[in-house]
């Protein structure tokens, strides 16, 4: 499935969203498999959460079932089970593999407000002519230094015309970044550190960040879909 994270739900950290997606399971009557063992638990996995606060439209997650079930009927009863902000976009069957395995890349929307377009401009030429850029970042393993140049693909700066998210009058600069999937990940708030190692581009306010998509890479550098493999199966069943 796909699912989004939006408006004020964008905050909702990825534990607080699986509790509310398992009472939704709950709430729709779906058939949801359950591990075995002394514990069992429902058969869900997710693919590359967003961190908390950043919103998406692309994140992705699959279930298993005890039987077969319409995957459109499957997908509005979970969106109605849910609160707004946290949607279910799409679902279809397993044709079989790892979900996890078809996301190389994510593009992210950065909204950057009372930053001088031509000032982020100089900051991405610096980036992008840079062969590594070294930051740091609090891990679950401690603080740790790695490249966020290496996983950057590419990073554009938006035409002025393209309106941001929540639009007000002072003006926004607006970066469109695609990043492959590495360990440790490199995340938008990484690319940002960079920025700030390379030309000391410091934000006066917190950017708002979106993942637009994330699945395979393709040669000419555009993301598809993961979902996109198992477009055949007419119903979402359990294996």
């Amino acid at each position: 499935m796909r699912y989004a994270k939006r408006g004020p739900l964008r905050f909702t950290s990825h534990r607080d969203f699986a509790r509310a997606f398992e009472r939704a399971l709950r709430r729709a009557g779906v058939p949801i498999a359950f591990s075995q063992g002394f514990n069992p638990h429902p058969k869900i996995s997710y693919a590359s959460a967003a961190p908390t606060g950043v919103a998406s439209e692309a994140e992705y997650l699959e279930v298993g079932l005890r039987e077969p079930v319409d995957p459109e009927q499957l997908r509005m009863a979970l969106d109605t089970a849910l609160s707004p902000g946290l949607d279910v976009l799409d679902a279809v069957e397993a044709a079989g593999g790892s979900l996890a395995d078809r996301i190389e890349a994510s593009r992210w929307r950065i909204e950057l407000p009372e930053v001088d377009p031509d000032v982020l401009r100089r900051a991405v030429d610096a980036f992008t002519a840079a062969e590594e850029i070294q930051v740091e970042r609090m891990t679950k393993q401690g603080r740790r230094t790695f490249d966020a140049r290496a996983a950057v693909i590419s990073i554009d700066l938006l035409s002025p015309s393209e309106t941001p998210s929540g639009a007000t009058a002072v003006p926004c600069a607006i970066l469109e970044v695609v990043v492959r999937q590495v360990t440790p990940s490199v995340r938008p708030d990484d690319v940002l550190s960079g920025l700030r190692v390379v030309a000391d581009l410091e934000p006066p306010v917190a950017p708002k960040v979106i993942r637009l998509e994330q699945g395979t890479l393709t040669a000419q550098g555009e993301i598809v879909d993961p979902l996109d493999a198992d477009r055949d199966g007419a119903a979402i069943g359990g294996r």
